[in-house]
């Protein structure tokens, strides 16, 4: 390619969260910021599916978990259901997500939101890990809330 041409886009200062670029290379126009969408509903994904098998783990009573330990708010088997329903829920997030409904973008908000304060409240159990998990969740909410909104149509 000569350099008229040109071999990559240029942008210009206003494009926003709503621009679309054309991709040559591959023949169609891809949202600003679809990327980050897709790693938000992987996330979002990723969660669930960890969510759902802890949750069977619970109901399941294995030796997964401490067994006769004390917990505030009633048993491990309540929590296991409490978390497999959630779990359930954060998967059909993720998917609705990808396919860029405006409901499943505020409810992977809202689970995100709540993963970031359940990783912080495991702080002095592992450091690193909560922080780690923290930062994953700030940046999910990012995703969503500056680039999960609709689809622009033209």
């Amino acid at each position: 390619m000569s350099a008229a041409q040109g071999s990559t886009p240029t942008y210009a200062a206003s494009d926003g969260p709503t621009a679309t670029h054309a991709r040559a290379d591959y023949g169609y126009e891809e949202p600003a910021g679809y990327g980050w969408v897709i790693f938000a509903g992987t996330m979002l994904m990723i969660v669930g599916i960890l969510n759902v098998i802890y949750g069977i783990a619970a109901i399941d009573n294995s030796k997964f978990f401490v067994n006769g330990a004390k917990y505030v708010i009633s048993e491990l088997n309540t929590w296991g259901w409490v978390v497999l329903i959630t779990g359930a829920l954060q998967v059909l997030t993720g998917f609705g997500v990808w396919a860029r409904n405006t409901l499943a973008t505020w409810a992977g908000v809202a689970f995100a939101g709540l993963n970031a304060i359940g990783v912080l409240l495991m702080l002095p159990a592992y450091p690193f890990l909560s922080l780690s998990l923290f930062a994953v969740d700030m940046l999910v909410i990012y995703a969503l809330a500056v680039h999960g909104g609709h689809r622009q149509e033209a």
